[in-house]
């Protein structure tokens, strides 16, 4: 797998890389700024583009900017991109067109080393990874005749590992519950939530967030 990473931190771009390469992953490319990003990503058209969401020129959005026009340019491309704060805000806008190849995760996360490598990985491979205090507060948000308040609590743990990206498998190992119970879960949460299940992991991702930003 061949990344590309953006962040105008030094040290933790260097972090960043170090981590990749130690789990065999090739940097093929670092960025200190969403034109240099842009570059190195057209140059090189690597599996994923690892970005900081505040970048230069502007320090504010100019990687979520630019991660956007890679996937836009270039759709084969993944992006995983890293945020300080919890702005689901810009993982909305992120996805506005699909999940697929797409990744948010607060930047805490990447000391979590198995948790940031995973992300990486299922980024590269068209799933999704979604942070899990972003989706619980995409989950956990109220409106008016909000359908969300018809799951029970475990379908809502289950809805909400469910749009990280985990599979029935590592949902049931989460939760310490058998695979039948989660396909179980899975099926009830789609016929209240009046969404078409599929396979498809990140394409169920995909059609939970889809309603959501609704």
């Amino acid at each position: 797998m061949r990344v590309v990473v953006a962040d105008d931190s030094v040290l933790l771009r260097e972090g960043v890389v170090r981590l990749l390469e130690e789990a065999g992953i090739e940097v093929v490319g670092q960025a200190g700024d969403a034109e240099e990003l842009l570059r190195k990503v057209r140059a090189h058209k690597p599996d994923v583009a690892v970005v900081d969401v505040r970048m230069p020129p502007s320090n504010t959005d100019d990687g979520l900017r630019a991660a956007q026009q890679i996937r836009g340019e270039l759709p084969e491309v993944g992006v995983l991109l890293l945020s300080q704060y919890i702005e689901e805000g810009y993982a909305l806008e992120l996805l506005e067109d699909g999940a697929e190849g797409v990744g948010y995760l607060l930047k805490d996360r990447v000391a979590e080393v198995e948790r940031f490598i995973d992300a990486v990985r299922r980024v590269g491979d068209r799933g999704s990874a979604l942070d899990p205090e972003v989706v619980s507060q995409l989950v956990g948000r109220r409106r008016d005749e909000n359908p969300l308040l018809e799951l029970t609590p475990r379908e809502r743990e289950v809805l909400e590992l469910m749009a990280e990206g985990r599979s029935n498998q590592a949902i049931a190992t989460e939760l310490v519950v058998t695979e039948r119970a989660v396909e179980k879960h899975v099926t009830s949460i789609f016929s209240k939530l009046d969404l078409a299940s599929s396979p498809d992991d990140h394409r169920r991702v995909l059609a939970v967030l889809t309603y959501l930003r609704a």
